[in-house]
């Protein structure tokens, strides 16, 4: 027997990370995605244990600005593409400088120096694991999703899925229903 799940990054990594918080009995706010307000001050040796804690989970405790700033960044990206329904309708570099309070030059050249690609390959590479996602788990077909993502046409999608994948989205679609087919 076989299971296909659907699932929200966000809210499992909110869930673990509460928990995680609350076993180690740290006071805290979660404040965002990603942010956690302590409102207690920790020992080396504890913040070391719920660190080493978080990494069974592939979370990590950001310390450099740098990387904290380009954290941000991502975050506000996936968010922007599994989420924020409205955001997807707005200008990336708009919608990241809004939400960061920085220009969206100084985000794309730090973002660029920090993991040595562009913030819009970031993107694509975001809206095509969105697209796997929903024709995986929501059935809806090219031009819905086209539209849910705010491709000027499918034909821009396809495009940018087989420039990522290797494969075209209608390939996809046949592989993913030959293996239902198959279960």
């Amino acid at each position: 027997m076989k299971l296909h799940l659907k699932f929200d990054f966000n809210a499992i990594c909110r869930k673990v990370l509460d928990e995680k918080l609350l076993e180690h009995n740290i006071k805290h706010k979660i404040i965002g995605f990603g942010e956690v307000k302590l409102l207690e001050k920790l020992s080396a040796d504890r913040l070391e244990s719920f660190s080493n804690d978080l990494k069974e989970y592939s979370i990590e405790i950001v310390e450099n600005q740098k990387s904290i700033l380009v954290q941000k960044i991502k975050d506000t990206i996936t968010d922007m593409v599994f989420n924020n329904e409205t955001a997807t309708n707005l200008k990336a570099s708009a919608y990241l400088s809004d939400t960061l309070g920085h220009s969206y030059g100084y985000l794309s050249n730090l973002f660029s120096e920090v993991t040595y690609t562009s913030i819009e390959n970031f993107i694509i590479i975001q809206k095509i694991e969105y697209t796997k996602q929903l024709i995986i788990n929501e059935n809806l077909n090219l031009t819905e999703i086209a539209f849910k993502l705010n491709y000027s046409s499918v034909a821009h999608l396809s495009t940018q899925f087989k420039n990522t994948t290797g494969i075209t989205p209608s390939a996809f679609q046949r592989i993913i229903t030959k293996r239902r087919e198959l279960n």
